[in-house]
């Protein structure tokens, strides 16, 4: 064990989208299969405060935590990886930094000094990453971007300086690049990488390990060049090979050796990986028994990064039912009364994810309204368990009108309203908010706890009475219209504990359809899955039980028609 935490930088050099942070989130993951302590630090240099107020289509998800930071999408694949959980001191960006530096300038903090980049922001970004470090073996920091981005240069220079502020002993770089294959030359190219590291040691820094995206493993000869070009040690040149499955890419590290040439440098001793775990999980996820397909009807499905959570948790609560789950993206915005049916004929559920913005709500309501009516199971998100209320209000209860004031500020039956005054558990104090409330920060973020009803749906998948969830909203339903619903069937199964908030809905005899006001996805893990998604995916391999039976039952009525005439 190491007696001083040590400190893991990750780069990424030739284009975006290598996979920095699967890269962190697969290295965590073997150093806690050691026996190590490990906790995870992502530093964006976009200048927005947080990700929060950023549109999907540009930044994919935002992942909400516990203590209700709104971060980047990478910090759900490091809890998806290492069971330490995350809050708003793993994710800087540099607005963040620069806030935090002018704020201290404002209050005198400096004495008068010119506040510049260097020293003052690069001290920012080390006490960041020193503050993150506390009672831990392992800090691995992932840096944003490319290297040659202008952006990112203030944390380049900060984490070069902190090979000197923490020993030399107990600082590590690791590089992921990416090495393309020509096809019609059939030649691996070196010369792009060569090129990244060049950039990366003109500003003080020399990668200790090169991590080498590719389609294929990289012969020896290959990796000797590239060793060779850029001043590492051959055993230090790690082939990331494309996965089938994300949950693969920890076992084909380990057996590239990286976690064992890591510790080597950092001149740490633990036992061996285990690794079982990860090894059975893999075999399930390539060897599933069944399959089974789920429509996401959403407005951001252009780019799955999106709903990366979400994807992520449909996918455990499949691999739990030893089954496939083929995920069919439909956007919203294409659905109208002419075509909804055909379009979603033939999955076996239905899910309507969060959102903000009115593109699209009434392609999810004739989605939600398909699902119920065709008895196909259902889950609505936070938005879509907000709309799945409004569908019901409207072709069930009778209110034709009825809508969230979010979308229609004039409807006569806001059953979705905007609470302007609630009691926040977590933070034990009174929240007020109005429509002139600024748009970053101000939702209901992170944990709350949630009381389940007895013999309902999320009784039984949850198997306890109390819960706690993430949050990532503004609107709430109207308990106003909660016995007009009631007495037409809607079930209201999960409220806050002083039951001013309602939390999750279902609807009497249908197989399954569920809506829960927080975020299920958030808290999934491959190893421990969501009980909801786990139900859910359970609900739909039934359903396609059924409808294959159906379908049979037809073919056999057609058959014998066919024959009599």
């Amino acid at each position: 064990m190491p007696g001083k935490t040590k400190f893991v930088f990750v780069t990424g050099g030739v284009l975006s989208s290598l996979g920095k942070g699967l890269a962190s989130a697969s290295i965590g993951a073997l150093l806690e299969s050691r026996g190590l302590s490990v906790t995870l630090l992502k530093l964006d240099p976009y200048i927005n405060v947080d990700p929060g107020t950023m549109n999907p289509f540009q930044h994919g998800e935002v992942f909400v935590t516990d203590d209700g930071a709104e971060t980047d999408l990478d910090l759900g694949h490091y809890e998806r990886f290492v069971s330490v959980r995350l809050g708003r001191d793993n994710n800087y960006t540099t607005g963040k930094i620069y806030h935090s530096v002018i704020s201290k300038e404002r209050r005198g903090d400096y004495l008068g000094g010119t506040v510049q980049v260097i020293p003052h922001i690069t001290d920012e970004i080390k006490a960041c990453i020193f503050r993150t470090a506390e009672d831990y073996d392992f800090v691995i920091v992932e840096i944003g971007g490319t290297i040659g981005d202008i952006e990112s240069l203030p944390f380049l220079e900060a984490i070069r300086q902190f090979r000197f502020d923490a020993g030399k002993e107990n600082v590590l770089y690791i590089h992921l690049t990416y090495i393309p294959y020509i096809a019609p030359a059939g030649e691996l190219k070196t010369k792009p990488t060569q090129h990244s590291v060049k950039e990366l040691r003109s500003i003080g820094i020399q990668p200790d390990i090169l991590l080498c995206r590719t389609d294929r493993y990289l012969p020896k000869e290959i990796k000797a060049k590239l060793a060779l070009f850029c001043n590492v040690s051959p055993d230090a040149v790690i082939t990331a090979k494309d996965v089938s499955c994300i949950y693969e890419c920890p076992l084909i590290f380990n057996r590239e050796g990286l976690d064992a040439k890591l510790l080597e440098v950092l001149n740490v001793w633990t036992g061996s990986p285990r690794l079982e775990e990860w090894d059975n999980f893999v075999h399930r996820c390539k060897n599933p028994a069944s399959s089974t397909t789920i429509a996401v009807v959403g407005k951001y499905t252009d780019l799955t990064e999106s709903y990366k959570s979400l994807n992520e948790a449909l996918y455990h609560g499949g691999i739990s039912n030893d089954a496939a789950v083929d995920l069919r993206f439909i956007d919203s915005g294409t659905l109208n009364q002419n075509n909804y049916e055909s379009v979603l004929e033939g999955v076996h559920g239905v899910l309507v994810p969060g959102g903000f913005g009115s593109r699209g709500i009434e392609g999810k309501i004739l989605a939600i309204r398909y699902a119920r009516e065709y008895a196909i199971p259902f889950f609505g998100i936070c938005l879509g368990m907000q709309l799945a209320v409004i569908e019901f209000a409207r072709n069930v209860a009778g209110m034709q009108r009825a809508h969230s004031s979010e979308f229609d500020p004039e409807t006569p039956s806001p059953v979705i309203y905007l609470m302007t005054e609630w009691y926040d558990e977590r933070k034990e104090r009174v929240e007020y908010r109005d429509t002139d409330s600024e748009k970053g920060g101000t939702m209901r973020l992170g944990s709350y706890p949630c009381k389940i009803m007895k013999d309902t749906l999320a009784w039984h998948a949850y198997g306890q009475a109390s819960i706690d969830e993430r949050h990532r909203h503004r609107y709430e339903f109207n308990l106003e219209f909660r016995s007009r619903l009631e007495e037409h069937g809607l079930v209201f199964s999960g409220f806050s504990p002083r039951g001013d908030l309602v939390e999750i809905v279902e609807i009497k005899d249908h197989p399954w359809f569920l809506g829960c006001q927080f975020h299920p996805e958030f808290k999934s893990r491959p190893m421990v899955p969501h009980p909801l998604f786990v139900d859910f995916i359970r609900a739909a391999l039934e359903s396609k039980s059924v409808l294959k039976d159906k379908t049979q039952v037809q073919e056999t009525v057609d058959a014998a028609e066919n024959k009599n005439s």
